[in-house]
């Protein structure tokens, strides 16, 4: 076990130094100069020449490559060109609000999704199965943006249920959490109901029914706790993408989260803010795999991590 989880941990660290570098050559590609958004268009040429030697932006990419990996492997993910403000301070900064509105809209999409997916598959092939396919494939085609919009003006503007934009307390995150939460809901239950229907028809269910065991305990205890093995997979790989910034809803609903700080430094070019945000979603990603591979023994002690 030791050696599987060393070579995990290896295997990451060459994914989190690929990101930094392909991250690194894609952002450098991109045409414009940062000095001239930093210190704008009117900028004499000397201003211009001292923020170039400043940043190194002169000096050939190569070198400049070994400036950000030395910085990346000591913890410093640089300062931002516009605010001058530490790249990892601006990212925790903005981490809380992340962090509870993907809480929220988890816990939301999961207590619709795991009812939705279990009862579909005990009545499958009903209308109540087609429905729920109906409802999940519409609410995929959703655009985020538009439907931010759409729930922001009727529910909001119009009713007053919700405050429009702005972050000052748990109220705020309610509407964006809700957003979010149609947009996945139906995606789980769909994954659920599939889990679910290969797991009621193994040997394990029918020994569970012969043996008398109530309808509820085969669905919940024997039937829901297998099926979510695919399900904590995907659902990791999206909770390491919510904190890495809903960028859309963010946006709409003026939340000072990390999607919209990822959003305004692309806007001012802001490299070093590009390349953070980009680096933290990455070692986001990497962890949520190594802890879905804790959750895979837990979930089912019969799963073995090879060496």
């Amino acid at each position: 076990m030791l050696l599987s989880f060393s070579n995990r941990l290896f295997w990451s660290a060459v994914t989190l130094l690929g990101t930094a570098v392909l991250t690194f050559f894609l952002v450098n590609a991109v045409p414009g100069d940062v000095a001239r958004i930093i210190a704008g268009p009117k900028a004499s040429a000397d201003v211009i020449k001292a923020i170039h030697a400043k940043f190194h932006l002169d000096e050939p990419i190569w070198k400049r490559l070994g400036y950000h990996l030395n910085s990346l492997a000591h913890g410093d993910l640089g300062q931002s060109y516009i605010t001058d403000q530490p790249v990892a301070e601006a990212i925790l900064t903005r981490l809380p609000a992340t962090a509870a509105l993907s809480a929220i809209a988890i816990v939301l999409w999961m207590l619709l999704a795991v009812p939705l997916g279990v009862l579909t598959a005990k009545y499958n092939g009903t209308w109540f199965d087609r429905s729920v396919l109906v409802l999940a494939t519409f609410s995929l085609s959703l655009p985020a943006f538009w439907l931010a919009r759409m729930l922001q003006y009727w529910l909001s503007y119009k009713l007053g249920w919700f405050p429009v934009a702005g972050f000052r307390g748990f109220a705020h995150l309610l509407l964006p959490a809700g957003t979010l939460a149609l947009l996945f809901v139906g995606y789980y239950a769909r994954l659920i109901h599939s889990s679910m229907m290969e797991v009621l028809n193994s040997a394990y269910v029918r020994a569970a029914r012969a043996k008398g065991a109530s309808e509820t305990a085969v669905l919940f205890r024997h039937g829901l706790r297998n099926a979510m093995i695919p399900v904590v997979t995907i659902l990791g790989m999206d909770v390491a993408g919510l904190l890495g910034g809903v960028m859309f809803v963010e946006n709409v609903f003026a939340l000072p989260g990390i999607g919209s700080l990822a959003v305004q430094s692309v806007f001012n070019l802001d490299v070093p803010v590009i390349m953070g945000t980009v680096m933290f979603s990455a070692v986001i990603v990497v962890a949520a795999n190594l802890v879905v591979d804790v959750l895979y023994r837990w979930i089912d002690p019969r799963i073995k991590t090879s060496a």
